[in-house]
């Protein structure tokens, strides 16, 4: 895999493929990939690691900040209101009644609001949890150690159902490779779909620079608060 292949605007892509994915919800799934690893690997490992993990869930927190407003002004594919659909949708996609557009698919959708929502609330829980040794986080000292060891044990909790989500994402994207012969993880990093996978009508999604420059400025404002929030940490020793 290129660079120029991860660039490319729509226009550049072969005529039996379509964009699908636009480059900054592209890195914004990868990136979200990179920390849920690095988030499990260095509590498993603790100690000094500890402080990586503490930088993998800021990470995290920036990027589901970014998803949430992506998921408003984003290119249409990425949208909530294009892809977050209710039961009965569901229930035609799993019966082969509702053909495929682009972004996510009803069923894939609710996996996507899952996971933004079980991350954020591990994200958030994260930030007032605290081992009362090595690590805490940035805002435990600011609530009372009752409540500070409530969100701990909630933040520990979380963890089995992420795991859970995780291995059927990885599951459900095995089985479209062999099932229905759809590269879902190839368009993530590609950004491209064969044409002949989709409805007639369907839309390549928007992949400008200017697309881009927007994800960017969102991005930039989403770290800039993660940053602020860890400027409040009162200082308890640690």
């Amino acid at each position: 895999m290129t660079a120029s292949s991860l660039l490319s605007y729509p226009t550049m892509a072969s005529p039996k493929k379509i964009r699908v994915w636009d480059l900054p919800t592209r890195l914004f799934h990868w990136l979200l990939v990179a920390c849920i690893v690095g988030s499990y690997v260095t509590i498993k490992v603790g100690g000094l690691w500890l402080d990586y993990h503490l930088l993998f869930g800021y990470t995290t927190l920036g990027l589901i900040l970014f998803r949430i407003v992506w998921g408003f002004v984003g290119p249409e594919p990425v949208r909530f209101r294009h892809f977050v659909r209710g039961p009965a949708a569901v229930m035609a996609y799993l019966k082969g009644t509702r053909v495929r557009d682009t972004g996510h698919n009803p069923l894939g959708a609710v996996s996507v609001v899952a996971m933004l929502a079980l991350l954020g609330y591990q994200a958030v829980t994260g930030l007032f949890a605290t081992d009362d040794i090595l690590s805490s986080g940035p805002l435990s000292a600011r609530v009372d150690s009752d409540l500070a060891s409530t969100l701990t044990g909630l933040h520990k909790l979380d963890e089995w159902p992420i795991l859970i989500l995780v291995a059927l994402h990885v599951l459900a994207i095995i089985y479209y490779r062999i099932a229905k012969k759809q590269k879902l993880a190839a368009a993530m990093i590609t950004g491209d779909a064969p044409a002949d996978e989709f409805h007639s009508a369907a839309e390549p999604t928007r992949d400008t620079w200017k697309v881009r420059g927007t994800a960017l400025v969102i991005a930039v404002v989403a770290a800039g608060v993660v940053y602020w929030i860890t400027t409040l940490r009162v200082s308890s020793g640690y």
